[in-house]
């Protein structure tokens, strides 16, 4: 069955409306189609590698698109005020488009990496479709969905794009097999550096807010100090008097 619609989706390569058919298919791929679109993608930028950013371009706004399509369906359509699944998420389930248990481990994932879910599953071999219907069943924040989704999947085609149009033919076979295992490693070493960078910095403001205390209250001593010898100054003219 998969074979059949691979073969489908890159005869879509040697017709005129090629390019029609990559956006609906990166559309489509973003909320319940099987397949990535990076088989039709690179099929056309081979034919006409001068045209490789042009398909990349059609090829991420299909996908931006369809990941909003994705965002709506959990959103609207995968829960019951209940909190119960719906037909549709039962459907999704029983036709294996995935699983319940990925759709609750991504739900976790979603409650301590938000954004970086989203670019992770747009980059790397990871099934958008899974991403994007679950970010609007948890209720991830929109406008930083729609960013993760123009970042990570923005990312992927437009490298795809670059490298074909750079190298013509001769990088499909790298790219056919190395690309997703190339992809994955650069996605976990720029979420790696990007943590400790944050960690480095929340220790910075962490140092920063000790030393500011520590000076607040030198300056609270020290103000202490000058209105206790304010007072001694106008109490001994008194004492004077007195005697």
């Amino acid at each position: 069955m998969l074979r059949r619609l691979y073969d489908w989706v890159l005869s879509w390569s040697e017709r005129r409306g090629g390019w029609i058919a990559l956006f609906f298919i990166a559309l489509f791929e973003a909320s319940w189609f099987p397949l990535p679109p990076d088989i039709l993608l690179i099929a056309l930028c081979v034919g006409a590698p001068k045209k490789s950013f042009r398909f990349a371009t059609i090829c991420l706004l299909g996908s931006v698109l369809g990941a909003a399509l994705g965002y709506g369906i959990g959103s609207y359509l995968w829960l019951t005020p209940e909190g119960e699944f719906t037909s549709m998420a039962e459907f999704f389930f029983n036709s294996h488009i995935f699983t319940e248990a990925s759709y609750a481990n991504v739900c976790d994932l979603y409650d301590k990496w938000n954004f970086w879910i989203v670019y992770t599953a747009g980059f790397t071999p990871l099934p958008f479709k899974l991403c994007t219907i679950t970010a609007g069943a948890c209720e991830i924040n929109f406008p930083m969905f729609m960013i993760g989704s123009v970042v990570g999947r923005g990312m992927r085609f437009f490298l795809i794009g670059g490298l074909i149009w750079k190298y013509g033919a001769p990088i499909k076979a790298l790219i056919d097999k190395y690309f997703n295992t190339l992809a994955t490693i650069f996605t976990v070493l720029l979420i790696g550096v990007t943590a400790l960078v944050l960690t480095l910095l929340d220790d910075d403001k962490t140092k920063s807010d000790t030393v500011e205390a520590t000076t607040n209250e030198e300056i609270v001593v020290r103000d202490t100090t000058n209105i206790e010898t304010e007072r001694q100054i106008t109490i001994e003219p008194c004492d004077t008097l007195d005697l």
